[in-house]
Order: C-alpha cells, then structure tokens, then sequence
C-alpha cells in the first residue's frame, strides 16, 4: 500500500495521471475503436514503432505502465489471454474492466 501511495504523490509531482481515470495497472477492454479498423499494438510508446498487432474492440489487456510521450498517453500492456504478447497501446482506447 505504502508503495501505491509514493507511487501516486510522484505521479502527481510529474503530470502523470492514470489510465482510463481509473486507477494504476489493471485489466482493460479495447474499445472506441471504429467497426472497420483495429487499435494499434506497437513495439514501443509512440507512431514511430512498428505495429506489432491489430486489437478489434473488446479485446482484453492488462495494462502494466503508462507514459506520456509527444502529447498522448501509451500504455505498456499484454494480451489477457496470451500475457506473453506485449506492446503499446494509446489509453484512449481503453476501457477499465
């Protein structure tokens, strides 16, 4: 608990804010993603990184981190039915479970 509450006060300190204004890590659900496209998993926090796999809406994640980098909030997570699959994601489409 301590650990969670430092967390919080330097995540505070720095601008960072959780994702999808829930809380730290956790389980989430891909959506607001268009009915025709996919959400991007990339191999690092940014446009710039290979797309490693499409996630449809509804897909299942857990997130482990969040960063904020060039004015969007990614998130580090890995598939809730395959946790070895791991990559980044825009936490504006995700959805806490």
């Amino acid at each position: 608990m301590r650990n969670v509450i430092i967390t919080a006060l330097i995540a505070g300190m720095i601008g960072f804010s959780a994702p999808a204004e829930a809380g730290f890590s956790g389980t989430y659900t891909v959506g607001r993603v268009e009915a025709d496209d996919m959400l991007k998993m990339r191999a690092g926090p940014g446009t710039g990184y290979k797309v490693v796999l499409g996630l449809p809406n509804g897909t299942e994640v857990y997130v482990h981190e969040c960063i904020e980098t060039g004015g969007t909030r990614w998130c580090e997570v890995s598939l809730k039915q395959a946790r070895r699959m791991k990559g980044f994601v825009s936490w504006a489409y995700l959805v806490q479970n």
